[in-house]
């Protein structure tokens, strides 16, 4: 049987992870979220007293990490880190310094290559991270690349932090996502860009029922659903 796979990729805080659980949703396809694996990672480091930048304490704790995913009734992905679900502890403003770091180092994206590529030929996904489209589904049947300005972002990510009582102030998400930018988009291993064939959708002046409209519609007229 052919599986459909779709990579959706972008920036941090352009909405690409809450448009791809909602158009998987909308279709019947199976959600991946590629980010909340390095963000597992990066929490494990955290909890371990090591350094994001730290390669050789890094690389140290990875026999020791096992992950795992599953599905809420509503659909939803949920985090296991040596089954206990992370799914909230590694959404905390620390931890995207450390996933972003982890990220950086080619061992770590080896480590979970091959648990995201299994996915993609057992269900019909829809995959979001940084790399899908040029690393980790080169073969994706379509790609698309999500991003708004920064501002924007930073205001939606510093929206959703204060929806769920995290205390922060936007000056302090503006900062941390453009430092992430930067390393996501300067790192060696799998930069961060929009695959050559990749459709760029900008959703800076889009509502969410726009984006996703915007969505479904490259969707199914790709797939003719």
């Amino acid at each position: 049987m052919n599986y459909k796979s779709i990579a959706l990729d972008g920036p941090s805080g352009a909405g690409k992870s809450t448009l791809a659980k909602r158009v998987a949703k909308h279709f019947g396809f199976i959600y991946v979220d590629t980010g909340a694996l390095y963000r597992a990672i990066g929490l494990f480091v955290f909890r371990n007293g090591v350094e994001p930048k730290d390669e050789k304490g890094v690389l140290g704790l990875l026999s020791q990490i096992r992950l795992g995913m599953h599905y809420d009734e509503s659909g939803l992905q949920r985090m296991l880190l040596n089954d206990e679900d992370v799914s909230d502890d590694i959404r905390l403003p620390e931890i995207s310094t450390y996933a972003s770091d982890v990220s950086a180092m080619p061992e770590v994206r080896e480590f979970l290559l091959n648990m995201q590529r299994d996915m993609s030929k057992s269900f019909d996904v829809i995959m979001d991270g940084r790399d899908i489209g040029t690393v980790v589904l080169p073969n994706a049947d379509l790609k698309i690349f999500i991003t708004a300005d920064d501002s924007a972002r930073a205001l939606r990510r510093f929206k959703e932090l204060m929806a769920k009582g995290v205390e922060v102030t936007f000056e302090d998400v503006a900062r941390d996502m453009a430092q992430r930018d930067k390393n996501d988009s300067e790192r060696e291993a799998a930069p961060l860009k929009a695959a050559d064939d990749a459709i760029v959708v900008d959703t800076t002046e889009l509502d969410f029922e726009q984006s996703f409209q915007a969505l479904v519609n490259i969707v199914a007229e790709k797939f003719g659903l």
